[in-house]
């Protein structure tokens, strides 16, 4: 079995075995074809390089960097769940 199809097979275990918002894709910064973790809705990171990318769906579904602006609001969405907005 080559190493490709093991990490293969180990993604797909991952996927499937957790309740956590997961996606096959291919990362916008690495190029890779991998498993993107879901950060927020339409937010994932990639598993591979830890970049953060935008679902676009227009057609077929594609990962996009994200902005500065998009970063921004990420951080703040993440302090408002979590009772830290700053004031």
């Amino acid at each position: 079995m080559t190493d490709k199809k093991k990490k293969f097979e180990l993604m797909e275990t991952i996927m499937f075995s957790n309740r956590i918002d997961t996606v096959m894709g291919d990362c916008s910064e690495c190029g890779e074809h991998t498993i993107l973790v879901a950060i927020v809705s339409e937010f994932y990171r990639c598993t591979n390089c830890g970049s953060d990318n935008k679902q676009h769906v227009n057609g077929s579904i594609t990962y996009l960097k994200l902005t500065e602006q998009e970063k921004r609001l990420i951080k703040k969405q993440a302090e408002l769940d979590n009772g830290k907005e700053k004031r």
